[in-house]
């Protein structure tokens, strides 16, 4: 598990046409994350949350501050699960899984299979993408992120193009995945209820990307969507949004 810490950090991007000030995306983001917590990031659209996605996967850079990523003093591991799976269509699940390993002999084959169990997927592991439903293969993006054996889990929006049902199945399996196997998990998403059922904190980000608050949710788990204290905690935090 990881221990993430973010200090100052500002993103600018350049003017959007000659004469214009840089757009700012980010303004000094301070905040940090340790051990097996579940924090998500929300914000309406344009807040900057993929932005600050993207800077701590290491796939931008800020413009100013500082970030460290860290498990016991080594840079942590990190695995990302994207808003879709980014499965390849030519080869089969397994492979697809096996593609972000170097290491691809009989030992890595036997991981990635009880990774695939995991999510219940075993029995798919010579089947194409295309033989799969959009859950079976999101749930084979989760298992490939949890094959590199992460230190830090990044998740930007994975259930938000699955239908309803789906996605709240998904959620219900991925509580009881992170019971079985703790880490850290880093998940941005739009859908408050979302964030009210898995997090252990939810960051809120406003526009002009700052953070407008960072809220403790201590709810026992398992947590359904349909539970009374779920729907009154959103409640509660879409109104801060209604404020911005």
């Amino acid at each position: 598990m990881a221990t993430l810490v973010a200090r100052r950090i500002t993103k600018q991007f350049p003017p959007r046409s000659r004469g214009q000030a840089p757009v700012e995306a980010l303004r000094e983001i301070d905040f940090e994350v340790c051990g097996s917590q579940f924090v998500s990031i929300v914000g309406p659209s344009g807040c900057g949350k993929s932005t600050l996605l993207n800077i701590i996967s290491g796939v931008d850079a800020p413009t100013s501050g500082e970030l460290s990523i860290t498990e016991n003093g080594r840079p942590a591991r990190l695995g990302y699960v994207f808003q879709d799976p980014r499965l390849l269509p030519w080869r089969t699940i397994m492979d697809n899984l096996l593609y972000v390993h170097d290491d691809r002999g009989k030992e890595r084959r036997e991981a990635v299979r009880q990774h695939l169990k995991m999510v219940k997927l075993d029995d798919v592991e010579n089947l194409y993408p295309n033989q799969l439903s959009g859950g079976m293969q999101q749930r084979a993006g989760i298992a490939r992120a949890f094959s590199v054996e992460p230190d830090l889990l990044l998740m930007d929006e994975p259930f938000s193009h699955l239908d309803a049902i789906t996605a709240r199945a998904l959620r219900e399996q991925l509580q009881e995945l992170l019971q079985a196997h703790p880490t850290t998990v880093l998940f941005v998403t739009h859908d408050v209820m979302e964030a009210v059922q898995l997090s252990d904190r939810i960051i809120v980000l406003a526009p002009g990307g700052v953070i407008e608050a960072d809220i403790p949710i201590d709810l026992p788990r398992p947590r359904r969507a349909t539970d009374p204290t779920v729907a009154a905690l959103q409640a509660k935090i879409l109104d801060r949004f209604e404020a911005m």
